[in-house]
């Protein structure tokens, strides 16, 4: 097991995308939600439609995601 990523394959909603590369689902709901997050969403009636966006269950997506954070949230510098 690695802790960055998790398939739950019994959850009810897996696979939630249509992904082919579906690599986890640690970030089931994204940290990045609320942020410039830099994925593929669009935004209707003021809502953010994250439908289209894989980023989280990406294989690289752990590491975005923290580097984000840290940087949106912290402003600290990801390494």
């Amino acid at each position: 097991m690695n802790e960055k990523y998790f398939i739950h394959e019994s959850c009810r909603f897996y696979p939630c995308h249509d992904y082919e590369n579906f690599r986890s689902c640690l970030f089931c709901w994204c940290p990045l939600y609320l942020l410039d997050c830099g994925g593929d969403y669009r935004m209707t009636h003021g809502v953010k439609d994250c439908s289209g966006c894989f980023l989280p269950h990406a294989e690289e997506g752990y590491d975005y995601i923290l580097q984000q954070v840290n940087q949106q949230i912290y402003h600290k510098s990801g390494s």
